[in-house]
């Protein structure tokens, strides 16, 4: 699906309290903390599954920044929910989609995605995903092209000069993560069974291959994180507004 000329949206810092109405996303933006002192006060939000997965990461900068990701989920959903973070509970489908669970069941859909430092958190009333990717060298990336691209995404990625295809790379790469992630579905459907723009001053579309009815389904959007970053959400239908955020908001 083609979306209008507006792709992009300015990240704010909300000033009030946090609330969503019905068909509109927040997207927000947490910069990870990579140090005990900056997570410590989220630990004691989560549950013990998730204390015992933190304790499973072999470097403290990634158990860290795992806490502080999972504790800032609970904070936000518990600020939408009007629970505290401690009281969220979470379910997963069939091939792991998270969602809420409990008290939250029903009442709002989620996405997360993290990559380095920064997280992005949806949240919505409709099925979604996002994705977001460090944008970096890859000395493979033609060979990853070439097994999970379609081909009109291979032969736009190598028409690019050279000094664009790491971030063309990985623009593609996360816009159709944010679809398998909105499907929820794992790699149920091959990456290759549908096209995504991606070369820079195009505009962003979605095709899935042989299905009119399921590329008009979806709505995609290029979400504008820090340059070093690629970033992409994928919503059910079209949302009434999409509203980019960073956290902590500002009180």
């Amino acid at each position: 699906m083609r979306l209008a000329p507006e792709t992009r949206s300015p990240w704010q810092t909300v000033r009030s309290s946090i609330s969503l109405s019905s068909g509109e996303v927040d997207v927000w933006s947490v910069r990870l903390e990579s140090s005990e002192h900056g997570a410590a006060a989220l630990v004691a939000t989560l549950s013990s599954d998730e204390l015992e997965r933190a304790d499973r990461f072999h470097f403290d900068r990634d158990r860290w920044r795992y806490i502080c990701g999972r504790g800032v989920l609970r904070q936000l959903l518990g600020a939408y929910l009007n629970v505290s973070p401690a009281e969220v509970t979470f379910g997963y489908g069939t091939y792991g989609k998270p969602a809420l669970s409990g008290k939250g069941e029903g009442l709002l859909k989620f996405n997360v995605s993290h990559s380095h430092e920064l997280a992005l958190v949806a949240v919505g009333d409709v099925e979604m995903g996002v994705d977001v990717e460090a944008i970096r060298p890859m000395a493979d990336a033609d060979d990853i092209a070439s097994r999970f691209f379609s081909p009109r995404e291979l032969a736009d990625l190598r028409a690019l000069p050279l000094t664009l295809r790491d971030a063309a790379f990985f623009a593609c790469w996360t816009r159709k993560e944010a679809y398998l992630k909105a499907l929820g579905s794992g790699l149920a459907l091959p990456l290759d069974g549908f096209t995504v723009t991606l070369a820079p001053a195009t505009p962003i579309e979605l095709v899935v291959h042989g299905d009119a009815r399921e590329t008009a389904r979806w709505s995609i959007r290029e979400l504008s994180p820090p340059a070093e970053y690629a970033a992409a959400l994928v919503t059910e239908g079209r949302p009434t507004q999409v509203r980019c955020w960073q956290w902590p908001p500002m009180r």
